[in-house]
């Protein structure tokens, strides 16, 4: 079923990580009322989740699906995902998480290369880690102008 009610919009290219979840509905629901991401859209096919993908506010995006050591070559085991996810309020989140209940596994620090961050675990046991960092920038002649 796709949850997806507002208007298509095409999307520039991009990396989308994935994971797969024991309890994928279990699990969406985490990221999206407890950790923030949106709810974009969600498949399912009887009693699994096929396919969904939980935008963040801020930019990005996952992907996931219910577990099923079947689909080989492709089959992820739930709890061996991390992932850092940038966010421009990185204090406000950590405190919200915190207040919610949330597994801190990194408590909120300044890092040396100029982040804030902190990391959780969600209740599979994927590490996410929240932060200002938004990388380096491209060295020039670098990106991809053929678009």
């Amino acid at each position: 079923m796709n949850t997806n009610t507002t208007a298509t919009q095409q999307r520039a290219p991009g990396v989308w990580p994935t994971l797969q979840a024991h309890d994928a509905p279990g699990l969406i629901d985490f990221l999206v009322d407890t950790v923030g991401f949106l709810r974009t859209a969600v498949y399912e096919d009887g009693d699994r989740v096929a396919h969904a993908q939980l935008d963040w506010p801020e930019g990005g995006g996952i992907m996931l699906g219910s577990y099923n050591p079947d689909s080989k070559p492709w089959s992820l085991q739930p709890g061996t995902f991390g992932a850092y996810v940038v966010t421009d309020r990185v204090d406000d989140l950590y405190e919200r998480l915190s207040a919610a209940g949330a597994k801190i596994i990194r408590e909120i620090e300044d890092q040396p290369y100029g982040s804030r961050d902190f990391a959780i675990a969600d209740p599979e046991g994927n590490k996410w880690s929240f932060g200002t960092y938004r990388g380096e920038p491209s060295p020039a002649g670098t990106v991809d102008d053929r678009h």
